[in-house]
C-alpha cells in the first residue's frame, strides 16, 4: 500500500511526495490506522525504521481535520533529549508544511522568551523535554487542559533518566480522557508498567522483537587493551578517510580525551556530550550532519533517537554499560535502506559487558582477529608524537641486531 492510498489530508501527501515517502515501513504500516482510529498505541521497532512519522502522519491528519481557531494545545510529545527535541520538530514541521497544524519544540539550555512568544501566537502540537515543560508550565504561559493526544518517544530512555515522576505528573494537567502513544525501540518491565498505567487498551505493535538491531548494520568486535584503542581508532579512521564517523564514549571527560588525542595524530573530530551549551550542542550536530567533519565522539546523549544521514561507522570506543545502549547506538548506521558497520572496541575488562550484550541482541558478535604482528604495527606507526618513542625503539632494536648480526658474519669469515 502506498501513501497516496491512504486516507489521510491531500495536503499531508503533498508533503510525503516532496519527502521521498512513498511506501510505509512496517511499524508505519502498523501503527498508522491504529492511530487515525484514536486508539492507544504502544510501538517498539528498531531504531531507523520510521517511528517518528508513525505517529507524526497520523496525528497531523487528525488535528488538520478537527482544527479550531485558538484551541489550545492538542497533542504534547514529550522526549528525553534536546538533539531529539529538534530532531521531532523538524519531522513534525515538514509533513505539516501545507496545512495549518502549528508546532514548537521547547527545551531547555537556550532563552525561553522566543519560545514564549510562539506559544502566545498558538499552538496545536508541542514537543518538549520534560525540564522546560515544566518550567513553562509553572509560570503559567503552557496550558494543557485541551490536550487531545499524549505521545511518550524513546519512553524506556526516559525512565532510566529518571523522568517516571515528570510523566506521571504531566498526567494530572492533561485531561483523563486521551489518546497515548508510546514509542521506543526497546521495551522492559518498567515501560510495561508505566504504559499500562497511562493507557486503556492499548494496541501493542512490536516489530521483530527477536532482532532489537537493524539487519542493515554489519556487527564486529576487536579485543584491544583500554590504553591502545585509540591507535586503533587512529588507524580506523586513516583507513576509511571519506567515512563518517560516529564514536560512543563512556564520560564527557573521555570524549574530551580522545578528542585531544585524535588531535595530536592530525585527524579533526568534534566532541558531542551534556557537559556542551545548547548553542555548542547544535553547530557540533551541524557540522557533522553536512560532513564539514566526518568524526563525532560522543557520550549516550547522542545515540537516541538521532537521526544523522550516512553514517558510515559507528564505533563503540567503551562498551555501554547497559545492553540496550548498544541497540541504540549502533542505530545510528545502517538507518532505512542503508548499509552500515559497528565496531567494538573490547578490552578484558569489558568482555562481561560484551556476553551481556551479545544475549541481548540474541547473537554473537564476529571478531575481527588482529595477530600479534599487526597489533603491534597499529601501536608502532601511530602519529602520536608522544608515542613515537615506541616507533624509535623498534627501529633502533632492528638496527643493533643488524648490526649484531653483520659482525657475526664478519667474524666468521675471519
Amino acid at each position: 500500500m502506498k501513501f497516496s492510498e491512504y486516507r489521510i489530508a491531500e495536503e499531508i501527501k503533498q508533503s510525503l511526495e516532496e519527502l521521498g515517502f512513498k511506501r510505509p515501513t512496517d511499524i508505519q504500516f502498523k501503527a498508522i490506522p491504529s492511530i487515525l482510529k484514536r486508539e492507544d498505541v504502544l510501538g517498539i521497532a528498531q531504531t531507523g525504521t520510521g517511528k517518528t512519522a508513525a505517529f507524526a502522519i497520523p496525528v497531523i491528519d487528525l488535528l488538520y481535520n478537527s482544527k479550531q481557531e485558538n484551541s489550545g494545545i492538542k497533542c504534547v510529545v514529550m522526549v528525553p533529549t534536546h538533539e531529539l527535541a529538534i530532531q521531532i520538530t523538524d519531522v513534525f514541521e515538514k509533513i505539516a508544511k501545507y496545512t495549518d497544524v502549528n508546532i514548537l519544540g521547547i527545551y531547555g539550555g537556550v532563552d525561553q522568551a522566543p519560545q514564549i512568544a510562539k506559544l502566545k501566537e498558538g499552538v496545536d502540537i508541542l514537543i518538549a523535554t520534560p525540564g522546560r515543560l515544566f518550567d513553562l508550565v509553572s509560570q503559567r504561559h503552557i496550558k494543557l487542559r485541551e490536550v487531545e493526544i499524549l505521545i511518550l518517544d524513546e519512553a524506556d530512555h526516559m525512565l532510566d533518566l529518571g523522568f517516571y515522576k515528570d510523566i506521571k505528573e504531566l498526567t494530572t494537567y492533561i485531561p483523563q480522557h486521551r489518546q497515548t502513544l508510546f514509542f521506543s525501540a526497546t521495551i522492559n518491565e518498567h515501560i510495561k508498567d508505566l504504559a499500562y498505567s497511562l493507557v486503556r487498551n492499548p494496541i501493542r505493535i512490536q516489530i521483530s522483537p527477536k532482532d532489537p538491531v537493524s539487519k542493515n548494520v554489519e556487527h564486529a568486535v576487536m579485543f584491544v587493551a583500554m590504553d591502545d584503542k585509540r591507535f586503533f581508532l587512529e588507524r580506523l579512521v586513516n583507513e576509511n578517510p571519506d567515512s563518517k564517523i560516529l564514536v560512543f564514549v563512556r564520560t564527557k571527560v573521555r570524549a574530551e580525551r580522545v578528542h585531544e588525542a585524535m588531535k595530536r595524530v592530525g585527524i579533526q573530530s568534534i566532541t558531542m556530550h551534556g557537559g556542551k551549551e545548547q548553542k555548542d550542542r547544535v553547530q557540533v550536530m551541524k557540522q557533522f550532519k553536512s560532513g564539514e567533519i566526518k568524526l563525532l565522539i560522543a557520550t549516550d546523549v547522542s545515540a537516541r533517537g538521532v537521526d544523522i544521514e550516512g553514517v558510515n561507522y559507528v564505533v563503540n570506543y567503551d562498551l555501554p554499560d547497559e545492553p540496550e545502549n548498544y541497540v541504540h547506538r549502533v542505530g545510528r548506521t545502517g538507518r532505512g535502506t542503508q548499509k552500515g558497520n559497528a565496531v567494538s572496541f573490547c578490552s578484558e575488562e569489558e568482555k562481561a559487558t560484551l556476553k551481556e550484550i551479545e544475549k541481548f541482541i540474541t547473537k554473537p558478535i564476529r571478531v575481527i582477529e588482529v595477530a600479534k604482528d599487526d597489533y603491534q604495527q597499529t601501536l608502532l606507526y601511530t602519529e602520536d608524537t608522544t608515542d613515537n618513542w615506541k616507533l624509535l625503539m623498534r627501529e633502533a632494536e632492528k638496527k643493533e641486531k643488524s648490526f649484531v648480526k653483520k659482525n657475526v658474519k664478519k667474524k666468521k669469515k675471519r
